[in-house]
């Protein structure tokens, strides 16, 4: 599932790209024609993203709400302008140990994490998802605008560039009553919100909790934007034990879960990978962010010596999800 810097690096493509255009809206899939046509010929006010969910103003009181899920995913093509805060962010990462993404470090991830051009779910999901539609999956991309390839649920075009949108669990149309309202369910995105008021939140609400932390973090009315990776990856940074109940995390060690995670999501936002790992040398860094298996400290390592202490890192189900963890340093 794409976690929260996916949906923020989304927010601000449409940001640079549609933000003050007028858009033609379509439903190619069929399964999202009332709404098209409500979007149809409006202009794109604004975009933002609070934790996995993408909300837009298209003006008059009518906004869309995209949540991905599992297997959502938007594809761009034509002119696509990158984010300049991104570009601009580049090699001012020190502050947490890891190196920049300068031109020498500036490596794709093998399989297109961090691509312009599509975000969202991993590619060989949405491949899946192709192969079990009757679309044209031979589509001329070179050619503006491209045919849609498989089951589009929206087409939003401008001018020079399209955004397809493909698998979501929620698209649809709501007023900004009801945007407020579905945000004010959330809990608290740093990236939306980087106040202290949003930090007392976020420690406030976990220390009061009986659920264990490694079910509070995945929980998104506690925070906004975790999923599985960034859930094992604070969890392992903070030396904390997954089944340990909010209520009993020291208040310095929730803090640091929440300022941690404000480092880890803006790297993932300027770099387009969940990056977790410090202290890499030039070429660790580089062979990381082109192999996501090189990208983290307990993650998908399940019987693998922990990288350091060398306990085996253990797998286990906690709330339906698969959790990573090493019963040594987080003991």
């Amino acid at each position: 599932m794409p976690e929260g810097h996916s949906v923020h690096r989304i927010a601000r493509q449409f940001t640079h790209n549609f933000v003050h255009r007028d858009v033609a809206a379509s439903s190619p899939q069929g399964r999202f024609v009332e709404g098209a046509e409500l979007l149809d010929g409006r202009r794109l006010e604004n975009v933002f993203a609070v934790g996995k969910q993408m909300f837009a103003d298209f003006g008059d009181d009518v906004w869309l709400r995209v949540h991905l899920g599992i297997y959502g995913a938007w594809d761009f093509a034509g002119e696509i302008a990158a984010d300049p805060t991104i570009e601009s962010a580049n090699g001012r990462m020190g502050q947490t140990n890891q190196r920049g993404t300068d031109d020498a470090l500036r490596v794709l991830d093998k399989a297109g994490e961090n691509s312009l051009s599509s975000i969202g779910a991993p590619r060989k999901a949405r491949v899946r998802m192709s192969e079990q539609t009757k679309g044209d999956t031979s589509a001329d991309w070179d050619t503006f605008p491209p045919a849609p390839v498989g089951a589009v649920r929206l087409r939003l075009l401008t001018e020079h560039t399209v955004a397809d949108l493909r698998g979501p669990t929620a698209c649809e149309i709501r007023s900004g009553d009801e945007i407020q309202a579905t945000i004010n369910k959330l809990g608290p995105d740093p990236m939306h919100d980087d106040s202290p008021e949003a930090e007392e939140k976020f420690v406030s609400v976990v220390r009061k909790k009986p659920t264990p932390i490694g079910i509070l973090l995945m929980d998104q009315s506690v925070v906004s934007g975790i999923g599985n990776v960034y859930r094992a990856e604070l969890l392992f940074r903070a030396g904390l034990d997954p089944h340990r109940p909010g209520r009993d995390v020291p208040e310095e060690i929730a803090r640091g879960l929440w300022r941690d995670w404000v480092v880890l999501l803006r790297i993932g936002i300027e770099t387009g990978q969940m990056m977790t790992m410090d202290g890499l040398s030039r070429d660790e860094y580089a062979k990381a962010m082109a192999n996501r298996d090189d990208r983290h400290w307990v993650y998908k390592r399940e019987g693998l010596p922990c990288r350091r202490c060398g306990t085996n890192i253990v797998l286990e189900e906690m709330a339906a999800r698969k959790l990573y963890w090493c019963p040594e340093c987080q003991a």
